[in-house]
């Protein structure tokens, strides 16, 4: 059980390095292009129509760039969220059906005992509760933020 988890944590991490690693690429090489393309309109500009106005270009050049940006960071953080969603829920169910886990389960309220256990659960369960609700009323605040 263990070792799947570790497992995972290892590919997981992996494919972020590997993935991090072409975005950074990505992104100097887009940097560069984008000097470049700047640097030829902010020229051309400044010969047609002068400083001022080559320098509003460039601004409006590069505030472009920032909305586009921030749209696709947006978009992705969206779709990963999805995506880790689903991924929970299926791991969740998994993890219950693993024989293993209800083994260790019994092994468990064996011994520690029923009586004590009970308390322990209670206060658990409590918690879990407190956190649900957190977490919900989180999602809705960040639902209603997003109308």
């Amino acid at each position: 059980m263990f070792q799947r988890i570790m497992d995972g944590i290892r590919a997981s991490t992996g494919t972020t390095v590997r993935l991090t690693s072409l975005a950074f690429a990505a992104g100097l090489a887009l940097f560069v292009t984008t000097s470049f393309l700047c640097a030829a309109a902010f020229i051309a500009v400044l010969q047609a129509y002068g400083p001022v106005q080559a320098c509003l270009t460039g601004a409006g050049i590069f505030f472009l760039l920032t909305l586009l940006a921030g749209l696709c960071y947006v978009a992705y953080k969206k779709d990963a969220e999805k995506r880790a969603a689903r991924a929970a829920k299926a791991s969740a169910q998994s993890m219950l059906a693993d024989p293993m886990l209800i083994a260790t389960g019994l092994q468990v309220v064996r011994a520690i005992g029923v009586k004590r256990l009970v308390p322990i659960l209670a206060i658990g369960g409590l918690a879990l509760g407190i956190l649900a609700s957190r977490a919900g009323a989180a999602d809705d605040a960040s639902a209603e933020a997003a109308e």
